[in-house]
């Protein structure tokens, strides 16, 4: 019997990224027949292009990124891409008391704990899955007691692009002890893809008729207001830049959008005339996090063709659940037990208006 010949392992779309100490970060690329090219590191999850047609056919990069790793790797890279986790967004007093218990979380912003920690879910290295063209899956065990929360939790999380030119990322999760969860993706978007130094002249629509209003420290007050007559008011798109400045520091909230359950519905949308490109946003997720960019300032080192990221460069569209969830028994439910899933899905979807 003749022994089977070992096939060499593809490397198309494959790329080497760079090392962190002994581990390779690689960055794989997705595509669709229609030109889409999405490309994410095994660090971190993180999404490091994401290439689209404007009205013209023109194929441009809608994201914001960095050249290389060292980017992605500096103190102050604004979690460009990444993916983030255990709990997305913030807790108050990076503390919260769970059956019981008071688990302690590192404070790294503020005096509370944001997207994770110290080294959340945008500074491991992710194990891949599975990989093709149009599908990339990653997982990653978060130990017990890693950046302070209880439980072994088994992520899994599945990039894939289709045909109509959308970006699907699918989130399941399970744990061994009662945990709170709250994954999502923080991708920067700019459809002008740098023509535009800022969003302010891209159109935003967030299906939200209540946001959570927030502290000087941006933590939720545990209020539930209603948008209407007041600047956080999208339910008609209008120009990012157009009530911006009545908002102190810019927006940096979360929209209690108007969705069943776990459903995937419609979230939002951004539109930028100039490229006439058009993005909609679809969610099973309670919640969307509008952040403008505030704390862009021009100063990161290795970004894109050296481009200056100003204030409000680029915006996120973070679906999530509520921040400060675990500390506010009004809010959704965020925690998850042993026997449980965690499965949420979020997607992006990019046409032209």
């Amino acid at each position: 019997k003749k022994k089977e010949e070992k096939k060499p392992v593809t490397t198309a779309g494959i790329k080497f990224y760079g090392l962190i100490g002994a581990d390779s970060v690689f960055e794989y690329k997705l595509t669709n027949t229609k030109g889409m090219e999405v490309s994410i590191l095994n660090y971190g999850g993180t999404v490091t292009h994401l290439i689209v047609p404007d009205k013209n056919g023109k194929m441009g990069d809608v994201i914001l990124g960095y050249d290389s790793l060292s980017g992605y790797r500096q103190t102050g890279n604004p979690y460009f891409g990444c993916l983030v986790g255990r709990y997305a967004n913030r807790i108050a007093n990076a503390k919260f008391a769970l059956e019981g218990k008071e688990y302690i979380l590192a404070a790294n912003d503020n005096g509370n704990t944001l997207h994770g920690g110290v080294k959340g879910f945008d500074k491991v290295i992710w194990t891949v899955r599975s990989f093709n063209d149009t599908s990339l899956a990653f997982s990653y065990l978060n130990k017990d007691g890693e950046e302070g929360y209880p439980g072994n939790l088994s992520v899994d999380v599945v990039y894939s692009v289709a045909v109509d030119n959308s970006l699907r990322i699918i989130y399941t999760a399970t744990a061994d002890k009662a945990t709170p969860v709250n994954l999502t993706n923080h991708c920067y978007f700019n459809l002008s893809t740098g023509a535009d130094s800022t969003i302010l002249d891209h159109e935003l629509m967030l299906k939200a008729d209540k946001f959570t209003p927030v502290n000087d420290k941006l933590i939720p007050t545990g209020k539930i207001e209603e948008v209407k007559g007041t600047p956080m008011d999208f339910t008609i798109a209008k120009k990012i830049g157009k009530e911006i400045a009545q908002v102190t520091g810019g927006y940096d909230h979360n929209w209690v959008l108007n969705k069943a359950v776990n459903n995937l519905e419609i979230a939002g949308s951004l539109y930028h005339s100039g490229s006439g490109r058009y993005m909609e946003v679809f969610t099973t997720q309670p919640g969307i996090q509008f952040y403008s960019g505030n704390f862009l300032d021009g100063t990161l080192k290795y970004t894109r063709g050296g481009a200056k990221y100003v204030l409000h460069a680029g915006l996120c569209l973070e679906t999530q659940h509520f921040p400060d969830s675990p500390n506010q028994p009004s809010f959704p439910n965020t925690i998850l037990k042993p026997g449980e899933i965690y499965q949420h899905t979020t997607v992006y979807k990019f046409s032209i208006k």
